[in-house]
Formats: C-alpha cells, sequence, structure tokens
C-alpha cells in the first residue's frame, strides 16, 4: 500500500524525499524506481520530509516507529505524520500525543481501499485529527483518493475503520459459508452468485470475493492474518463499550483458524477454503 501511495504521488509531481521499509530490499527497489534516498534509519526519513506517511502492520509496529531515541519522532518538529495504518483507536491517540509532545502534527487516515486503489489514487479515505491540520493536507490527500471523509478526532479513523472491516469481515465469511453450502448441494454456483447479486444476499465482498471463492484464487490483496487482526479490533471495542458482537466473534475465529492452518496470507477470500466441502482448509 505504502509503496503503491508513493507511486502515485510520484506520478504527479509530488517530490517523494524518502522511503524506508523493515525489508531493506524493499525500499531499495523502491527508491531507484522513484529516484529518491532509501531510508536506512527511521529518522532519516524525518529528516529528509515534511510530511511523512506510515503504512504498518499492526499495534506493535505503529508502537514500534514512534517510540525509542532513534523514532520518526526524532528531530520531528515542525513536521506532519498520517498514518494509515488500522490500528487500535488507542495506539492512534497515543501517536497523535507523542508528535505533538515535539512540536509534530498527527492526522490517522484509514484506509477502506487495497492495493489496485492506492496505486490509482482512488483510496476512500476516514481521516481524524485537528481541523486545520486536516485542511492543510487535504489537497494533498486528495491527490490520492477518489473519496475523502473527516470524521472528527484520530480515534474516531480508527473506529470507524475497524467497524467497516468488522462488517466487511462479517460478510465475507458469510458469503463463503453460502457458496460452500450451495457447492455441498450440487447447485450451480456462477447461477448461484448471480441470484445472490439481485437479491438480499448481494453486497461489494459478493463483487469483489464471489468468482475467487468459486475458483481459489486467493492471490493477496487483504490477508485473512490482517483480517483477524482487524475483526480484533472490533471485538476489543465491542468489549470495552459492553456490546455482545456474536457474528463478529464468530468470524474472527474462523481466520484465526486459517493462521492456524498455515493460509493466514492467503487473501480474506480464502476463507472460503474453509467452508467448500472438498477442501477442508487444507
Amino acid at each position: 500500500m505504502g509503496a503503491n501511495m508513493a507511486r502515485r504521488l510520484s506520478d504527479l509531481g509530488y517530490p517523494v524525499a524518502a522511503v524506508y521499509d523493515h525489508h531493506e530490499a524493499s525500499a531499495a527497489s523502491l527508491a531507484v524506481e522513484l529516484g529518491c534516498l532509501a531510508a536506512k534509519t527511521l529518522p532519516e526519513v524525518t529528516a529528509a520530509a515534511d510530511v511523512i506517511f506510515t503504512v504498518v502492520t499492526d499495534d506493535d509496529a505503529m508502537r514500534g516507529i514512534l517510540e525509542g531515541d532513534e523514532s520518526l519522532l526524532k528531530g520531528a518538529a515542525g513536521k506532519i505524520f498520517i498514518h494509515c495504518a488500522t490500528v487500535s483507536p488507542a495506539v492512534h491517540e497515543a501517536a497523535e500525543a507523542a508528535a505533538a509532545e515535539v512540536g509534530a502534527a498527527t492526522l490517522a487516515a484509514s484506509m477502506a481501499s487495497s492495493i489496485t486503489q492506492a496505486r490509482q489514487g482512488t483510496l476512500y479515505l476516514m481521516v481524524g485529527g485537528e481541523s486545520a491540520v486536516f485542511e492543510e493536507m487535504e489537497p494533498l490527500l486528495n491527490d490520492i483518493s477518489s473519496s475523502l471523509r473527516h470524521v472528527g478526532p484520530v480515534g474516531n479513523a480508527a473506529k470507524i475503520k475497524a467497524l467497516v472491516n468488522m462488517v466487511m469481515n462479517i460478510n465475507t465469511a458469510g458469503l463463503a459459508e453460502g457458496l460452500g453450502l450451495g457447492a455441498a448441494l450440487g447447485l450451480d454456483l456462477h447461477l448461484l452468485k448471480e441470484v445472490f447479486s439481485q437479491t438480499g444476499a448481494s453486497s461489494r465482498v459478493l463483487e469483489t470475493d464471489g468468482d475467487d471463492m468459486i475458483t481459489r484464487e486467493h492471490d493477496c490483496y487483504f490477508s485473512a492474518a490482517h483480517a483477524a487482526k482487524d475483526s480484533g479490533i472490533a471485538n476489543a471495542m465491542a468489549d470495552a463499550a459492553g456490546v455482545t458482537v456474536p457474528l463478529s466473534r464468530a468470524t474472527e475465529v474462523q481466520y484465526r483458524k486459517m493462521i492456524d492452518l498455515g493460509l493466514g496470507e492467503l487473501d480474506k477470500s480464502g476463507i472460503a477454503e474453509l467452508t467448500f466441502p472438498d477442501r477442508a482448509g487444507v
């Protein structure tokens, strides 16, 4: 996601100053492509750029880039951070507070899109943070998105994104069960999918994942491991709010089962490997 966002910005003429990745070879290759610095350390990124986008995997990774003497916050006074990862609301809030302590500003730009949209500049962004910072960054954010919403404080972006992914994951698991049962009943799955599309069973997930479930094409755009993580974030929010979410909890169990079976790096559509009668998670 981060690499494709950088490519998009470069295409539009933005001076991409530096890229960084834990896997140095990935950063080095992208830096050659974009003609920029392949930073070896996090402070090098901050020193090179005025606006720093971050895209990381989880809460621990987010803390890791912002804590310690050699974090992104070293020399960060006057910089603006735009954090795009799906992480817990509390982690986004802590990131904003830590940046403020060193004189930097923060936005949480949660993305309800995938790799292709990042490259095309058609991300759906839910942006949290102070209004003045959002307004300053709005032209830049418009250039990488087709839909842009300011949703209030940074924590709101994380909360809304968690709920988006919670519902998406439930829909994905439900579709996998429906198609899997259809297969067990001997139905024509392409016909079944067509009927789903014209009835109350229709969904965005049907459009993006239905054929992949049938043909077992699970090239990864959004991994099962990330689906498990994001459902877990939503379920923790439900615990804190005292709300019962049995469907979301069942969905998280399914995605964690995929991880246990070594299928966590498949696309989320791979949940069909658990529900089709001739697959059984093999």
